[in-house]
């Protein structure tokens, strides 16, 4: 029972470890990508390369005094930076970042992941509502709507992988992906379906959910500055407004994450069972390949202007959900007769 406790802890204070330094570095890196991609240094005056920025700032964050305004709803408004900060760390548990690398393996994980995302969409909502700001509440109806519209086809593009596999563990997902790169789910034959023209489709429908589920450029409407000041998150300061900013990039980091498993084959090496290599079929792939896609993120947000809200919600519901559907049929049909 001790032994289960401090295993417990211990996952815990890892989690909150990765989070954290994710968090500070990949503002970092999201600086630095910003000044690569627009012929500029970025930070260059504290440490090597910047390297001390990200912990000065959150020094400076820390020591910051947290107003509330009057007239707020101070418990739901306390409340909601933390409710932002928490499925992030929750969904952390399920995340296999090698075959024997996982806090917690969980039967139902991928269900897990969307339980709580959904969650941290409800944190949005409350953090607008409890503000007592026009803009925030506008805000966080945008985010809320756009939540549900790509929660959607990602669950569906989910689903579609989880027939593939036979399981809701992600660990078995990534297991059965392990014979190199052509045993991915990103390619259009599978051993189980036959010849399936839609899965590189699938993947680039999963990744533009994950883009919008994150709240990222070109799909950050809910924190349109040049329309609704900063957001839902308008009226918080010192570590209310740093949880919520921990909360996005730990959400950046699962979403990576979990197309990696889904389609790109985990912790495996793309060239198979190489013996000799020191990154074989360990954490060092995993890791790899989400922060390939992370500088993906990074250089879309740099890249393209931010679309409309009737362009965001419309390319949900008039594309990515029939597609997805559309694949979820076409996947099942394959299942049937193969």
């Amino acid at each position: 029972m001790s032994l289960t406790l401090f295993n417990v802890i211990l996952a815990v204070v890892i989690a909150i470890s990765f989070v954290g330094l994710n968090a500070a570095y990949l503002v970092w890196a999201e600086r630095k990508g910003a000044g690569l991609f627009q012929r500029r240094p970025g930070p260059m005056e504290n440490g090597l390369w910047g390297l001390l920025q990200p912990p000065i700032d959150g020094v400076k964050l820390m020591t910051k005094q947290l107003l509330i305004p009057g007239g707020v709803d101070k418990a739901v408004f306390i409340t909601a930076p933390v409710l932002a900060m928490f499925p992030a760390l929750v969904s952390f548990v399920t995340i296999p970042f090698s075959d024997n690398i996982i806090a917690h393996p969980i039967d139902v994980g991928v269900l897990l992941i969307f339980a709580f995302a959904a969650l941290g969409s409800m944190s949005l909502l409350v953090a607008g509502w409890s503000s007592r700001n026009k803009y925030s509440m506008i805000s966080s109806i945008r985010a809320v709507s756009q939540a549900v519209a790509y929660e959607i086809p990602l669950m569906i593009t989910t689903i579609t992988v989880v027939m593939i596999s036979g399981s809701l563990n992600l660990t078995d997902i990534a297991a059965r992906q392990l014979d190199g790169i052509w045993a991915w789910h990103i390619w259009p034959f599978q051993d189980d379906v036959g010849f399936n023209l839609l899965m590189p489709i699938s993947f680039l429908v999963l990744f533009v959910c994950s883009v919008a589920e994150t709240n990222r450029a070109p799909f950050d409407l809910g924190e349109a500055e040049s329309e609704l000041v900063a957001g839902f998150h308008t009226e918080y300061s010192s570590m209310g407004f740093g949880l919520f900013f921990m909360g996005e990039y730990a959400n950046i980091v699962i979403g990576a994450s979990l197309t990696t498993v889904l389609f790109l084959g985990g912790w495996s090496c793309p060239f198979g069972d190489l013996g000799f290599f020191p990154l074989t079929h360990n954490v060092g792939w995993f890791l790899l390949k989400i922060y390939l896609i992370i500088f993906v993120f990074i250089w879309i947000r740099w890249t393209f202007p931010r679309t409309t809200i009737y362009g965001l919600l419309n390319l949900s519901w008039k594309y990515l959900i029939p597609i997805s559907l559309f694949n979820l049929l076409l996947t099942a049909a394959l299942l049937k007769v193969f």
